[in-house]
């Protein structure tokens, strides 16, 4: 099972790669952003919890997220492989990520950081939010909050793959198909 971390700062077009990257590898897309979403829109108690957090740009706390991760690992374990998009976001997620996959004899194969500059992320950001009705996407504020609380928490999680030998970093400016070819090159170095 192949199991890929993408990495990189909100904006920088995880999301949309990670579904093109399903279609080409057969990989199941686990977007940890997407299932808190979904549970803040049905009203669920762990929405409820985590809804705060995300209004003022901060990460949601790490055993609920770890908690959501390890669920769906365990649930589908006959895949073919699963990209991580948006988790895990600090040391400790990425310590007990390492731990919850080792249980089941499983590791992270890579990492792969998609480098976009800080100007860029928040003219895609506001962009999108024009489209999504996102209220985290429309403020100019919340978004540069969002990107410093990613560089001061999430960006450290490169240095724990890194120690590893598992990091490897991508430009993520250009065509949708540009960044994707590349993204294709490092994985298909770890099939």
């Amino acid at each position: 099972m192949l199991n890929i971390v993408l990495f990189g700062a909100p904006g920088c077009g995880k999301g949309t790669q990670a579904a093109m990257l399903k279609e080409r590898y057969g990989l199941s897309h686990v977007s940890t952003g997407e299932i808190i979403r979904n549970e803040i829109r049905l009203g669920t108690a762990l929405g409820q919890q985590v809804q705060h957090c995300i209004e003022l740009g901060q990460l949601a706390p790490d055993e609920v997220v770890t908690g959501i991760v390890e669920n769906y690992v365990a649930e589908h374990r006959d895949c073919a492989g699963n990209i991580f998009d948006g988790f895990p976001r600090t040391t400790n997620q990425a310590v007990c990520f390492d731990a919850l996959l080792a249980k089941q004899g499983l590791k992270v194969d890579v990492m792969i950081y998609m480098d976009v500059p800080e100007e860029e992320l928040v003219q895609r950001i506001l962009l999108r939010g024009k489209d999504s009705g996102r209220a985290d996407d429309a403020s100019e504020d919340v978004i540069r909050n969002r990107i410093e609380t990613y560089r001061k928490q999430t960006a450290i999680v490169a240095d724990h793959y890194s120690a590893q030998g598992k990091y490897e970093a991508v430009n993520g400016l250009g065509t949708i198909d540009e960044v994707f070819e590349r993204l294709c090159s490092v994985i298909d170095r770890h099939i």
